[in-house]
């Protein structure tokens, strides 16, 4: 929608929830503090709420106050900051609350956990949605009406999702240029010094962005990432990213100073590393999720990897 000139500021309430990192809430915030600057009149308004009206936690400890949400009467916009201790914090007062908002007509957006919290209360059945690639699988089969996608962030009408903090900056830039024009949007970005397309279909990537890729490199890169339980051959990898395994190589090379059988070794122990440190699966689930076809394998590799055993780190921690 287009807000005319005249129009009042859009009424947004930023719902922060405890265990919340503080880039998400930036990627949040930010935007609408610069659009604010440079249309030089508010285009904005926003307050912030918790939970139960005692001040949230951000990972890095800083505490965030707010309003109750059972106390928030009216907003346009509902933006929900959440990232971890989600299972806590999904309570019959959240989800009651979340619903409220949704049938008064207001959009809610979720970012980085946000989606989760959204898809508990009902507000995503039948909507497509993305949410934090850690978590694509296991959303996917909590919640079979949803239509679930690996985008960096989503919109579909008033449902707004976002995979984690940059997509949600990129999510806000979005919104801008829908409600006041691409002109504002670009000149937002431009601020931050920001130049990722806006593309929301562009998909997350577990390894994240790497100085020396090319278009063809940064493709075989995905197309790793999506099949690291089953790795694909040299071939296959170079047929889907249109080059010669030859060719294929000489990029890597050329780009990444590696190989291609190498770098997708490191994505699968990357991902071995984080399924170690952040979930509690069986190391042999663990070996099978990253394509080793023995628990022998897989220890061998992790350890001249990352030094230190799958076990140790699991028993002694990664310090």
């Amino acid at each position: 929608m287009k807000y005319a000139k005249n129009a009042p500021p859009l009424r947004v309430t930023v719902l922060v929830l405890n265990g919340a990192n503080m880039l998400s809430l930036a990627a949040a915030v930010d935007p609408m503090r610069a659009a604010n600057r440079m249309a030089n009149r508010p285009l904005f308004t926003w307050t912030y709420a918790t939970a139960t009206g005692d001040p949230s936690r951000l990972t890095s400890g800083l505490p965030v106050p707010g309003e109750a949400l059972s106390r928030i009467t009216a907003c346009d916009l509902l933006l929900i900051i959440a990232s971890f201790e989600l299972e806590q914090q999904d309570t019959p007062a959240l989800r009651a609350g979340l619903r409220r908002i949704a049938a008064s007509g207001a959009r809610i957006a979720g970012f980085d956990g946000g989606p989760w919290l959204m898809a508990t209360a009902g507000l995503l059945d039948r909507h497509n949605a993305t949410t934090h690639w850690e978590d694509l699988d296991r959303f996917a089969a909590r919640f079979p009406t949803v239509n679930v996608l690996p985008d960096r962030f989503h919109i579909d009408g008033a449902r707004l999702t976002s995979g984690g903090a940059m997509p949600g900056l990129d999510m806000m830039l979005s919104l801008i240029a829908t409600d006041f024009g691409q002109p504002l949007a670009t000149r937002v970005a431009g601020a931050f010094i920001h130049d990722s397309p806006q593309n929301p279909m562009r998909q997350q990537s577990r390894a994240g962005g790497h100085p020396g890729h090319n278009a063809v490199t940064a493709r075989a890169s995905a197309t790793m990432e999506q099949s690291l339980d089953a790795p694909l051959p040299l071939t296959e990898i170079a047929r889907r990213s249109g080059q010669s395994p030859r060719s294929l190589q000489t990029q890597f090379r050329d780009r990444l100073n590696t190989t291609p059988q190498a770098h997708y070794l490191h994505l699968r122990l990357t991902e071995a590393m984080r399924l170690v440190i952040d979930t509690d699966q069986p190391l042999q689930d663990v070996a099978l999720a990253t394509g080793f076809a023995s628990q022998s394998s897989f220890a061998r590799a992790f350890k001249a990897a990352h030094g230190r055993s799958a076990r140790d780190i699991r028993l002694k921690g990664f310090a």
